[in-house]
């Protein structure tokens, strides 16, 4: 089949779906065309909760006419090989679609180091619904033990779920403590403990030597501090979530691509006229200092899909860079980091002053009020708020939001010190206290010596 198409789009993840959909409800005359070699694109950050059995695997799969309802032609066929000079693209059935303006987003895959082992049968990763329907299987199946490797938000998000579903659990990272790109230790602390009390066996400071097997199959894994961690069921298994690789093998050697990625501008141009990409598969720079910044989030590829699709009809949008604003559960705690940890942004060279609140999320005599605990970190030189964590039993995600807000908007901690918030029994802490405004309040004292007269209007309760 051949075919022509004003837009074609590679990729039917967040991205796609976000520019094929803004596109189409602006500009329904422009024919748009996409390209998904996926049975159905995923809600990612679903996929634990269906392992752990909360509900049916179908659910984390995204709907066809998410696209299709809005006039958009959806190939489900394999991209391979791409023309960028001849504007072209034929699939492995056969297909081939000539087009005017590509927008280029297939994503990113799992990251498997190439440690000795990793190509054994029971080594897992964790992204595609080929992915989950196989470790799903193997807890189905008996398995009695399962490794998680790494302990970022995926990690984590996955040995709960084997964890739930009885198996023996182990947590294995390089780091010094878990969710290392969102937290700092003293805000990990608790989450840590609460995994602990779960029975997860946690193993930080700690790389893969190699994971050994037997018919080849995986049956131990040695760290490298030379503790070895069996596997006895032949059901047993790893799972590698230390990372994602973008997926540039169709335009390598057509375009720009960089250690992260895909090349692109504030407009999410790559250095190919008429080209844009988005997502997993470019090369993200930070919001903050505006250097490269690894950032494979939903939420940075649907505003970047969003910037693409004004952009690709004819306006002039910017993408200010990427900030990771991200949240998650362990066990009944929520956690969440945006911007900078103090130790990521001494990394890069900033002098940092720290600031801390801590409030019940409830007036303290209501039922379930719990501690809920503010960081706040901000340039010394400058004042500016460049990261913040929460910890806190609710509302932990809406006050990431802000935090977050106030970094892109580059504001100091004496501005953030006078944000105006609201107040109400069930939902926040007495008027006279706001945890977020607290944390600046003392970055801003320790800056200028002296604690300078705040505006902290609350809303009648």
């Amino acid at each position: 089949m051949n075919k022509q198409t004003d837009l074609l789009i590679i990729g039917g993840g967040p991205a796609g779906i976000q520019a094929a959909r803004t596109i189409k409800s602006r500009r329904p005359d422009l024919s748009v065309t996409m390209i998904r070699k996926e049975r159905a694109s995923m809600i990612y950050c679903a996929i634990p909760y269906a392992m752990e059995g909360m509900f049916d695997a179908e659910v984390v799969l995204k709907k066809d006419s998410l696209v299709t309802e809005v006039g958009v032609d959806l190939i489900r066929e394999t991209a391979e090989e791409l023309n960028l000079k001849d504007k072209w693209v034929r699939t492995m059935e056969g297909t081939r679609v000539e087009y005017e303006t590509l927008f280029f987003v297939p994503g990113s895959i799992n990251l498997v180091p190439p440690i000795p082992g990793h190509d054994l049968e029971g080594v897992l990763t964790v992204k595609t619904e080929d992915d989950m329907n196989a470790i799903t299987s193997r807890m189905d199946a008996g398995a009695k033990c399962a490794i998680a490797v790494g302990a970022g938000a995926i990690g984590l998000e996955q040995a709960m779920a084997f964890r739930h579903r009885g198996l023996k659990t182990h947590l294995v990272d390089l780091s010094d403590r878990i969710l290392p790109n969102m937290s700092d230790p003293e805000m990990s602390g608790d989450a840590h403990k609460i995994l602990e009390d779960q029975g997860i066996t946690i193993h930080l400071n700690s790389g893969l030597q190699s994971l050994n097997g037997t018919d080849g199959r995986v049956t131990s894994v040695t760290l490298d501090s030379g503790e070895v961690i069996p596997l006895a069921n032949e059901h047993d298994f790893v799972v590698l979530a230390v990372g994602m690789r973008p997926l540039t093998h169709l335009v390598e050697g057509q375009l720009d691509i960089g250690p992260g990625g895909i090349i692109v501008n504030n407009r999410m141009e790559t250095s190919v006229p008429g080209v844009y990409s988005a997502g997993d598969v470019t090369q993200s720079w930070s919001g903050i200092d505006e250097n490269l910044l690894d950032g494979k989030l939903a939420t940075n590829a649907v505003p970047m899909a969003k910037v693409a699709a004004a952009n690709i009809m004819g306006g002039d949008a910017e993408y200010p860079g990427i900030f990771n604003g991200s949240v998650t559960v362990v066990g009944d705690l929520r956690i969440g980091g945006t911007g900078f940890t103090e130790t990521f942004a001494k990394s890069r060279g900033f002098e940092t002053v720290v600031g801390y609140g801590e409030t019940t999320s409830r007036f303290p005599m209501m039922p379930g009020a719990t501690q809920l605990k503010v960081k706040l970190i901000a340039d010394r030189h400058t004042g500016r708020i460049i990261g913040g964590q929460v910890v806190g039993k609710e509302a932990v995600a809406e006050r990431i939001d802000v935090i977050t807000l106030a970094i892109q908007t580059r504001m100091t901690a004496a501005q953030l010190a006078q944000l105006s918030y609201s107040a109400q029994p069930w939902q926040t802490f007495f008027p006279a206290r706001n945890a977020i405004v607290q944390a600046a309040s003392n970055i801003a004292s320790k800056l200028t010596n002296t604690v300078k007269p705040v505006n902290q209007v609350a809303l009648k309760c």
